[in-house]
């Protein structure tokens, strides 16, 4: 990204991920009991892609593809989850720096680094924001939000901690490890 621009690579991916996003929270979803909350793998995929491309593209990701899975598949968004998958995609995207995935190495160091920031970020959109907004709004009553916030965001911890962390694994063994090319003579 130079200045303000986002790169070519980093919108497809945002165009790419937000496709992906509605797929797999479609799709690739289990019902909980807790009505409108779902064990929902989308989560997971959302990680990775803001640890590869950052938080703008991890917050455009999120917020583009919930409201898109929202309007597609219920009819209307629902803005308070909405802003809170944009706001859980980027400032997980703020740690890439620190993960630097491209490097190739993904150590215990890092695995524990990643899943800190996501379980934190979460926490926060999840169990505190996501509920606010939802009173806020829509005039939820508190009791059903707050269960619903915090059955998603645990949910979605443990989807991240597992799947996020399973592909960032991957990722990371597909990069050449800095240093690791020799050339022959």
């Amino acid at each position: 990204m130079k200045g303000n621009q986002l790169s070519i690579k980093t919108i497809v991916a945002i165009g790419i991920g937000a496709a992906v996003f509605v797929i797999l929270g479609r799709f690739a979803v289990i019902p909980t009991g807790v009505p409108n909350t779902n064990f929902d793998t989308s989560y997971g995929f959302l990680a990775l892609m803001a640890v590869i491309f950052g938080p703008v593209a991890g917050g455009l990701i999120g917020l583009i593809g919930h409201a898109l899975k929202d309007f597609i598949f219920y009819g209307t968004p629902w803005w308070s989850w909405v802003v809170v998958s944009g706001l859980v995609g980027f400032l997980i995207g703020l740690a890439a720096k620190k993960i630097n995935i491209e490097s190739g190495v993904f150590t215990t160091k890092k695995i524990i680094l990643f899943n800190l920031v996501q379980i934190v970020v979460q926490a926060i959109g999840w169990l505190l924001v996501a509920p606010s907004l939802d009173i806020l709004i829509y005039a939820e009553p508190a009791n059903k939000v707050y269960l619903q916030g915090a059955v998603a965001g645990g949910l979605n911890m443990v989807t991240v901690a597992v799947l996020g962390t399973l592909l960032l694994s991957l990722y990371a063994k597909s990069r050449s490890q800095s240093g690791s090319l020799t050339k022959d003579l």
